[in-house]
């Protein structure tokens, strides 16, 4: 029987305040979660009001924020809201994302920029903001999310791989500028995780087939073992480490 991927304790996450981006569904509702039973407290943000009312009525220790996240300022806001509310923000999990399918041939300017906005822009600007309370308080751990549909060159969805390879080289540039700070940047590579979403457009048995032959593990990949790697990089276990990818992906790449 496999092990739990989320059976590690890290005492040093209770009481922490947690600040998670696409937390309603998904991965992100598995890192609400996960972080709630590591008992840290937990604000997590999301377009999708219904979800996330049911998840915070689900998991006592964390609070939803209606938000879409490619409008800036509302965004800046509300994080000022969650540190007034808690003195403090000591992680950031940039989970957010849409893997939108579209043509090359089809994307329009407009197009484009939403690709960008949904997948890499807010990635930034909840990081500034986010390490203007961190670095005045010394310490902090923000954790950026990639994919490897970029690492693979995956046809279909150039808006949303452009944005993944992007964040890469965010990461590293914030790494360096927070480091003497003591705030640490990673990335958090995901590869074929199995969602909702991902089971109601994209998976199917001859898709989970190909994915399995990839992998050099042959195991099917969950939102829990993307968590359990988030609470690692956002614990102090991994205080030695920054500017560095983290991929959760079975050996797929």
């Amino acid at each position: 029987m496999a092990s739990d991927p989320l059976s590690a304790r890290y005492p040093d996450l209770e009481g922490k305040a947690v600040v998670i981006t696409g937390g309603a569904t998904g991965i992100g509702a598995s890192l609400v979660r996960a972080f709630a039973d590591q008992r840290a407290v937990v604000d997590f943000l999301d377009i999708d009001e219904t979800s996330g009312e049911a998840l915070a009525q689900a998991v006592p220790r964390a609070r939803f924020h209606a938000l879409d996240l490619t409008d800036t300022q509302p965004l800046r806001e509300t994080f000022a809201t969650i540190a007034r509310d808690r003195s403090r923000i000591d992680i950031l999990i940039n989970n957010a994302s849409r893997d939108d399918r579209h043509a090359m041939s089809e994307v329009e300017p407009g197009d484009w920029r939403k690709h960008l906005a949904v997948n890499l822009d807010h990635q930034f600007f909840a990081s500034q903001v986010a390490a203007n309370i961190m670095c005045a308080q010394g310490s902090g751990s923000i954790v950026m999310t990639s994919s490897t549909s970029f690492m693979k060159g995956r046809p279909g969805m150039v808006g949303y791989t452009t944005a993944k390879a992007a964040v890469v080289g965010l990461t590293r540039t914030l790494a360096r500028e927070l480091g003497p700070s003591g705030v640490r940047v990673n990335c958090l590579i995901p590869g074929a995780i199995r969602t909702e979403r991902q089971n109601a457009f994209w998976r199917s048995p001859e898709a989970d087939a190909e994915i399995l032959a990839a992998q050099a593990l042959k195991i099917d990949l969950s939102p829990a073992h993307v968590a359990a790697m988030a609470l690692f990089l956002a614990s102090d276990a991994s205080s030695g480490c920054t500017g560095a990818n983290f991929l959760v992906d079975a050996g797929l790449t």
